[in-house]
C-alpha cells in the first residue's frame, strides 16, 4: 500500500518558517465607530503577500467579529450577555470574512475560515483533526484565518479571547513565530500612557519572573477582550511548545519580515541580542512534544487527585515514571476516563501555612469514583477492590505532562497515602 503523504507539510528551507499572526479588535476596527481600519488590514495583508513569496507559511488569528457587527447592525455598545455577543459575531463573521476575502483576492490568495471552540481540542482525535486541516490547508497554499466559534461557544468552553487561541493554534501547528499584534510597540514595565516612567523590556526568557517587574493590569480596549495579561499568558503557552512570541505595533504590521530578517543573522543567536522592535518571548529550551503540550494546554480540566511525596519524586525526579494509585492520597471533582486532571501536592510554606502546589496534568486511566475506592492501594489490590482491572497505574508515563519540578519534597505535607479516611469527592 502506497504511504499517506498528504498531512505531510511540503519540505520548506531552513529559513523558510511557519508564523502565526494574531490580530486584535483594535487593529481592526475603529473603538468608537467601529468602521473598518482598512490601511491598516491591507498593509497586514501586503506584508503576509510578501512573506508567502519568501517560502514562509502564514497563519491569521483574527479578532473582530464583533465589532464588525457592531458596525453592521448600528450598535453602539458591546454587548454584556453571552447570548448577545454570540448574535452579533454571526453577524459580523461572515462580513470579516468577505473583506479578507477582498483584500487577498487583489493578489490571487485563497482564503480559508477556520472556526474552533474549546471542545476542539479535549479529544485527541479532535486535535489531530484541526492540525491536519491545517497541514492540508497550508500544503494548498491558502491562508487559514482562524477564530474561535464565538456563535455556538458557551461559556465553560470558551478560549476566553484569541490571544490564547493563537498560541494554542501556534502550538497545535508547530508554529516558529507567534507575532501578537497589538496598540503599543512592545511590553512595558508599567502602562506608557500614564507612567512616563515605564520602561520598555525586549527580551523575556522567564514569564513568571517577569510578572514580578512589570504591571500588566491595564484592560483591553473597549470592543476587546484581551488586555498585556493575556498576552503573558499567550507567550507562556507558545513557549512551552517551542514557538517564539513577538509583541509588537499592529499598525506597522511591516515591521514582521524586518524582525524575522533579523532572527535570522548570527548576531541573533548572541545571549546578548536586543532585537529592535517589539517584545521577543523566547522558546522554551525543553519544549514539550506534541502529545503532551496537548495534555497540559489543549484539554479542559476536569477534576484534581492529590499525591503524596513518594509519587511526587517518581514524577518529577525518575525517568519516565507512572502515577500509581498507592501514591493518590484525594480526589476531588466527577470525572471519567481518559479525562484530564490537575496533579496537585500540599507543601508548608516558610510561613507555616499549607498550600496546594501544582505538579502536572494528565489523563486518567479510571473514573473519579473508581480511584477512591482504590487510592492508597497496590496495584495488585485493584482487580480485588474492584471486581476486574484494566491498568495497573492511574495515569501512564506517556499521558502525564509535569508542570513543575522544582519541590521541596521534604515539605510536602502529604507523606504517605491516606488508607483508612473516606475520599471527599
Amino acid at each position: 500500500m502506497a504511504a499517506n503523504t498528504a498531512a505531510t507539510p511540503a519540505p520548506r528551507s531552513a529559513s523558510q518558517r511557519t508564523i502565526v499572526i494574531k490580530l486584535g479588535t483594535s487593529s481592526i476596527c475603529d473603538e468608537e465607530t467601529f468602521d473598518p481600519k482598512l490601511s491598516t488590514l491591507s498593509l497586514l495583508v501586503e506584508t503576509i503577500v510578501r512573506l508567502r513569496k519568501r517560502g514562509h507559511a502564514v497563519v491569521i488569528v483574527s479578532s473582530g467579529a464583533v465589532g464588525t457587527g457592531l458596525r453592521r447592525l448600528g450598535m453602539s455598545k458591546r454587548p454584556k450577555s453571552l447570548e448577545e455577543k454570540q448574535a452579533v459575531a454571526a453577524v459580523g463573521q461572515g462580513r470579516l470574512m468577505a473583506l479578507y476575502d477582498e483584500l487577498f483576492g487583489h493578489f490571487g490568495v485563497a482564503i480559508a475560515q477556520v472556526l474552533l471552540t474549546r471542545d476542539c481540542f479535549a479529544e485527541r482525535s479532535h486535535y489531530l483533526n484541526a492540525r491536519n486541516t491545517f497541514r492540508h490547508l497550508l500544503r494548498l497554499d491558502v491562508v487559514p484565518i482562524v477564530n474561535e466559534n464565538d456563535t455556538v461557544s458557551s461559556s465553560e468552553l470558551r478560549f476566553g479571547d484569541n490571544d490564547t487561541l493563537s498560541a494554542i493554534t501556534a502550538g497545535m501547528i508547530g508554529a516558529d513565530y507567534l507575532f501578537l499584534l497589538t496598540d503599543v510597540d512592545c511590553l512595558y514595565t508599567d502602562n506608557p500612557r500614564t507612567n512616563p516612567s515605564a520602561k520598555p523590556v525586549h527580551v523575556v526568557s522567564n514569564v513568571q519572573e517577569l510578572r514580578k517587574h512589570v504591571n500588566v493590569d491595564s484592560e483591553g480596549s473597549s470592543i476587546g477582550t484581551g488586555g498585556m495579561v493575556t498576552k503573558l499568558v499567550a507567550a507562556d503557552l507558545a513557549s512551552a511548545a517551542g514557538c517564539r512570541t513577538i509583541i509588537t505595533l499592529g499598525s506597522t504590521p511591516g515591521n514582521i519580515p524586518l524582525i524575522i530578517d533579523e532572527l535570522q543573522t548570527p548576531e541573533a543567536a548572541d545571549a546578548a541580542y536586543v532585537p529592535r522592535h517589539g517584545t521577543h518571548f523566547l522558546p522554551l529550551e525543553n519544549a514539550l512534544l506534541d502529545r503532551k503540550w496537548w495534555i497540559l494546554h489543549g484539554l479542559a480540566v476536569s477534576g484534581t487527585l492529590y499525591i503524596d511525596a513518594g509519587a511526587v519524586h517518581a514524577l518529577t525526579r525518575r525517568e519516565r515514571s507512572s502515577l500509581f494509585a498507592v501514591g493518590v492520597h484525594r480526589v476531588v471533582g466527577y470525572f471519567n476516563a481518559q479525562q484530564s486532571v490537575r496533579l496537585v501536592t500540599i507543601v508548608k510554606g516558610a510561613d507555616g501555612l499549607e498550600i496546594d502546589v501544582e505538579v502536572g496534568k494528565g489523563l486518567v486511566n479510571y473514573s473519579s469514583a473508581e480511584i477512591a475506592r482504590i487510592r492508597g492501594h497496590k496495584s495488585g489490590e485493584i482487580e480485588a477492590l474492584l471486581g476486574y482491572i484494566d491498568e495497573g497505574c492511574v495515569m501512564h508515563r506517556d499521558n502525564i505532562a509535569i508542570t513543575t519540578s522544582g519541590i521541596d519534597l521534604s515539605a510536602i505535607v502529604l507523606k504517605g497515602a491516606d488508607r483508612e479516611g473516606t475520599s471527599p469527592i
